[in-house]
């Protein structure tokens, strides 16, 4: 079975416009970094926008859990800003969606040429594959569950709330 894709914009798909200074949203760059990152997995990408996490609200959230809850796949990957990723992990968990869900972004464009979206978004494809049901968080290497996990700011790393060091 295929690997759901949904894409929602976030620091993975920014642009940089050299005239003005600022980062902006053209269009995904999934495709090359799966290219890039020789998948061999059958995946359906959907974009279902490209926003700012920042600026996400409520009936963003509300796409992204309709899409998840509609599609036919039951492993979903989910690129999503880190500003506001867990929050929107905290609302899909709350539903208990019979499906994995992996939800990735990145700290650095992919047009910067040194962006970490690439190791994060083969973690999350590798994670959907072998975790039970639920939603997660998958940045850095790590996974988090979605009721134990926090943006660093001070970092830029994520963590969780509750460690059982």
């Amino acid at each position: 079975m295929a690997i759901k894709i949904l894409v929602t914009g976030g620091t993975f798909d920014k642009e940089y416009d050299e005239i003005n200074g600022k980062l902006f949203f053209k269009d995904t760059h999934l495709s090359e970094l799966l290219e890039l990152g020789r998948s061999k997995l059958i995946v359906n990408v959907r974009t279902l926008m490209m926003v700012d996490s920042l600026e996400m609200n409520q009936d963003d959230r509300e796409l992204i859990l309709k899409n998840c809850m509609h599609c036919d796949e039951d492993k979903i990957v989910i690129t999503h800003g880190t500003d506001t990723m867990e929050v929107t992990a905290k609302f899909l968990g709350q539903q208990k969606l019979a499906k994995t869900i992996v939800l990735t972004g990145a700290m650095i464009p992919y047009k910067f040429g040194s962006s970490d979206g690439l190791f994060n978004l083969g973690c999350a494809l590798a994670l959907v594959q072998t975790l039970p049901n639920g939603v997660y968080v998958a940045m850095n290497g790590k996974y988090f569950l979605w009721n134990n996990v926090h943006k660093n700011k001070s970092t830029g790393t994520f963590e969780e709330i509750n460690s059982s060091n």
